[in-house]
């Protein structure tokens, strides 16, 4: 394997499935399976998980309501949806562990940087709720801040598109795709990876974002062998 610790980020949506919102049990079990697949190989996984199937604080915001309190919603969604992602996943056989930014005590872990390292290097997988714990953070920032804590060698960006393209691939069918690029590319042509201060972030400290297509089954174990698949976005 090429990466030996990573973090995986998974927008909520992608938990969706087919469906128009909430959790598709069915897509979550897809899921587990591919990562089973990679801790079988002795890959350590920490993932982070967005809430965007459930609530967004963003869209409540728009619409009148307050944004700390919006964003508080997003994170016990992401809280949430770790829940259910720990479900799958040990009911895949996998030894799993759900720390949470925020205090909930009877269903998660508080985040302890020592402890979710133990955890990985004992081989379970590290799920992280709660995003970063404070507003205006997205998950985003939260999936990168958490890969520099735990000292992950890449993080894995899953995604239902294959990479990153100069245009919207779902939109434009002569959006070209990058296999390869760099942090001041991205920037320069004003693409859209992540959000602008978990990108920098990922800059400042040198740590490599590949996007993928999480939903196409193998390519997970793909992209932790060193296949060419999605685009990597390194120095």
């Amino acid at each position: 394997m090429k990466y030996k610790r990573i973090l995986l980020k998974l927008s909520g949506e992608a938990l969706m499935g087919t469906r128009q919102y909430g959790i598709d049990p069915e897509r979550l079990a897809e899921y587990a399976q591919d990562i089973k697949t990679i801790t079988d190989k002795g890959v350590e996984v920490a993932i982070v998980i967005g809430g965007g199937n459930i609530f967004r604080g963003v869209a409540g915001a728009s619409k009148g309501m307050d944004r700390v309190q919006g964003d508080h919603m997003g994170m016990l969604a992401t809280v949430i949806n770790g829940l259910a992602l720990q479900s799958a996943l040990e009911n895949a056989g996998i030894q799993t562990r759900l720390q949470s930014a925020i205090k909930i005590n009877e269903v998660a872990e508080p985040f302890i940087r020592r402890r979710a390292i133990r955890h990985l290097e004992k081989g379970r997988v590290v799920i992280f709720g709660g995003g970063t714990g404070n507003p205006y953070f997205t998950t985003d920032s939260a999936a990168v801040l958490r890969a520099i804590e735990i000292e992950a060698d890449v993080i894995l960006k899953g995604t239902r598109v294959d990479g990153i393209y100069n245009a919207d691939p779902e939109k434009d069918s002569n959006a070209v795709k990058f296999n390869f690029i760099s942090f001041d590319e991205v920037l320069s042509k004003g693409l859209k990876v992540m959000d602008s201060t978990a990108f920098t972030l990922s800059q400042e400290n040198n740590l490599p974002i590949i996007v993928f297509d999480m939903n196409k089954k193998g390519n997970l174990l793909k992209v932790v062998s060193g296949e060419k698949v999605g685009t990597e976005v390194n120095i």
